[in-house]
């Protein structure tokens, strides 16, 4: 059993390090520098809207297995919701056509020979070359295994794809992207089901987590901001936080679930992703008509996935550096008008507020992949956390979350 497990950093890494160290007795301080937990993902106080409203928009499929384990361990499954089966609502913004898919629940895709079920003229042979992908080696680009165009790409890869990778397609990496898919499509609609926090991120991941920390004995010290690390041969051995510092007993293990530029200024010589990508998500205060779906994809347009909660209305820009330096009413208005394509709505422009990731996430591209660190450091009482590192997926949810699973396991296993 560990000493004291000193966690730096309560974003979904830090905070899935947490909790199951704590669920295993192990004694915890988790120090994050900000006066919040959550990281990207949280909820908070928008003073132009007067609402409350996330960050930024996470959707997790039910085949998300470390998210399903780690909201069911903090008694907050109930706070996800979703349709009852694998459904996707799209609209082309161009010409305002409208299909949904339906993958339905079985390994065998019998929703691809249903033209009901899959993209408008299609066939189902179309859909054969993304088996490509399933195998792809690391160092391969998806644009380097498909041709990224048709009906099937455009309606269906590219949008699931760019969502989850925050990256252009076709430079990004296959490998990530196998992972992606063999985790969901491949595995039928059971595994793909949508589920979308719709009470708020925080309701749904970050407020009970701190929650059972804290029930469990863990200390939380917010505005405690690690300055730098020291080091005895193969050990840390303090925690220097400016106005104070940490001194690690000889049992004491320090998970580090920072920022890849935070973890490199940290520790000498780690290697991490130098290249990142923004995500853009425009805020809405409006009341839409209760018969629209709870999450829209879009094609051709500006907006790629709509949220439609009681009283605003969200979208979510994936790979959107494009989009960073364009003026934010301007930006707003041109949402706006396609979102209103999208609800078959003919109202003025609402209240509004652009929320801009700069470096949302590292680049999912093959060469900026493989500068992802392992969790296991140069120091045996030192491990790492968060969605940048050697995950095996991309950017994710679920990847914080097994990072920090993998984080906790490594520091139990310490002699």
């Amino acid at each position: 059993m560990p000493g004291t497990v000193h966690i730096i950093g309560a974003g979904l890494a830090g905070l899935a390090a947490a909790v199951r160290l704590t669920g295993r007795g192990v004694p915890v301080t988790l120090h994050e520098a900000a006066n919040h937990a959550g990281g990207r993902c949280r909820t908070y106080h928008d003073p132009a809207l007067g609402m409350t409203i996330d960050n930024g928009n996470h959707l997790v499929l039910s085949g998300n297995r470390a998210t399903m384990d780690f909201v069911a361990a903090i008694g907050a499954s109930g706070r996800l919701h979703g349709p009852p089966c694998a459904s996707f609502p799209m609209v082309d913004i161009a010409t305002n056509e409208r299909w949904t898919i339906r993958i339905n629940e079985g390994r065998f895709p019998r929703w691809i020979f249903d033209r009901t079920a899959r993209v408008p003229a299609t066939t189902a042979m179309q859909y054969f070359p993304l088996a490509r992908v399933l195998w792809a080696k690391p160092d391969r680009a998806i644009g380097e295994l498909l041709a990224c165009e048709g009906p099937v790409y455009e309606r269906l890869l590219d949008p699931l794809l760019r969502a989850a990778l925050n990256t252009e397609p076709r430079e990004a990496s296959a490998a990530l992207a196998a992972a992606v898919l063999r985790e969901t499509i491949a595995i039928g609609g059971s595994a793909c089901h949508p589920l979308i926090a719709t009470e708020g991120l925080s309701s749904a991941f970050v407020d009970p987590a701190l929650e059972v920390i804290q029930k469990r004995g863990g200390t939380i010290r917010f505005g405690h901001r690690l300055r730098a690390l020291a080091f005895n041969g193969s050990r840390t051995t303090a925690l220097d936080f400016g106005e104070d510092t940490v001194k690690l007993a000889p049992k004491d293990a320090v998970i580090a679930a920072v920022p890849p530029p935070v973890a490199a200024d940290l520790l000498p010589d780690l290697t991490v992703p130098t290249e990142f990508c923004a995500i853009v998500n425009a805020h809405y205060r409006f009341v839409a008509d209760k018969s629209l779906p709870p999450m829209m994809g879009a094609v051709n347009g500006t907006p790629e996935w709509l949220f439609v909660f009681p009283d605003r209305l969200s979208v979510t820009i994936s790979s959107a550096n494009h989009l960073l330096d364009i003026d934010r009413e301007i930006l707003a208005r041109k949402i706006w008008q396609e979102v209103a394509r999208m609800i078959e709505s003919s109202a003025p422009l609402p209240p509004w507020q652009i929320v801009r990731e700069r470096r949302a996430t590292f680049a999912a591209l093959p060469a900026q992949n493989a500068m992802r660190p392992a969790a296991t450091t140069a120091w045996r009482n030192l491990v790492l956390a968060g969605d940048w590192t050697a995950t095996q997926l991309p950017a994710t949810i679920e990847g914080a979350i097994r990072s920090g699973n993998r984080a906790a396991e490594l520091v139990e296993a310490m002699p």
